[in-house]
């Protein structure tokens, strides 16, 4: 994996939309609970579904060869291969206790080169701690999916296209685990990975709520880094940018990123727009793109545990 600060420019084009900043501000700081108690409902098409069903992306170029992931500890990790519409992909996921008992369970997609994965199993300084330890921690099962092209996996990165396939098959494989409750399904990224969650999320309802730690609202933003395809070219970017598929989003998402990160040209840009109740925009004082990792995914690992998702503005204050 390769992970990288990226200063994200603002997003012109959507700033100049003329959509109602003050419901999407409404939005983002109301208190309202989203509970997510329920079943998650069966997958139904989106917006974004049908855009992207007639339409076939060309791949300009490749990325970087890591070879094959790194063989995590015994009984840390298992590396597994899940069946994806390229084939069998590498993942990293939690091993069976074998005390019988089913959990929920989190697909996390790292940031940086996230269609490679690597070591996320040795400790990291807690202000940018990629492996997002507080999930095993708690006992949720944690799956680290890679994707077409990455590692020694079949297929050619697509940079964010039909990565969000992958996911979704990722989705599939942990669902039939034996010690996984299927309908505790969570997701959650963060950077390049944030951004592809979010995607995947404006896809599918399956998933019991979705976390999206830094994301930008469009790949074209990060200049290059990422994408392997025409970033000149408006269909291939739309089917790619988050902010264009908001409305598509059905199950709670919740968009969070570092006021001192990549707030202002991304994630505010998709605040000031949005008109999603689902999704939910929010900004933590005091931290940046990294920083913001260990604090958050502590307390999203408390809320999935009690079975009640509930972020609000005043439960990531004084984050630390």
């Amino acid at each position: 994996m390769r992970y990288a600060w990226l200063l994200i420019p603002p997003l012109c084009c959507v700033l100049a939309t003329g959509c109602s900043s003050e419901r999407a501000d409404q939005l983002a700081d109301s208190s309202q609970e989203v509970e997510s108690q329920a079943a998650p409902k069966a997958s139904s098409e989106t917006p974004l579904v049908r855009a992207r069903q007639s339409f076939d992306t060309t791949i300009t170029r490749q990325g970087d060869d890591f070879g094959p992931p790194d063989q995590p500890p015994q009984g840390v990790y298992d590396l597994v291969r899940y069946d994806s519409p390229v084939g069998p992909l590498a993942a990293y996921v939690t091993p069976d206790p074998g005390d019988g008992k089913k959990r929920p369970a989190i697909l996390w997609i790292t940031g940086g080169d996230n269609n490679s994965i690597g070591d996320v199993w040795t400790a990291q300084p807690r202000d940018n701690d990629q492996s997002v330890p507080a999930f095993r921690a708690a006992g949720i099962v944690t799956m680290f999916p890679s994707q077409r092209g990455g590692n020694d996996n079949p297929g050619r990165r697509e940079g964010f296209f039909g990565e969000v396939d992958d996911v979704i098959a990722a989705a599939d494989y942990v669902a039939n685990l034996s010690y996984v409750d299927p309908s505790q399904i969570y997701l959650g990224g963060h950077s390049t990975g944030a951004t592809l969650a979010m995607l995947v999320g404006q896809c599918t309802d399956r998933f019991r709520a979705v976390f999206s730690l830094g994301p930008v609202a469009s790949p074209s933003q990060y200049g290059g880094d990422f994408t392997y395809y025409d970033i000149e070219d408006e269909k291939e970017n739309d089917l790619r940018s988050p902010y264009r598929w908001l409305d598509s989003a059905k199950s709670p998402m919740y968009v969070i990123e570092g006021v001192d990160g990549n707030w202002t040209g991304a994630c505010k840009v998709m605040a000031d727009i949005n008109t999603n109740p689902a999704v939910r925009i929010l900004s933590v004082e005091g931290h940046n793109h990294f920083t913001v990792i260990s604090p958050v995914t502590e307390l999203l690992a408390q809320q999935i545990m009690a079975r009640r998702i509930d972020i609000t503005p005043a439960k990531l204050m004084n984050l630390r």
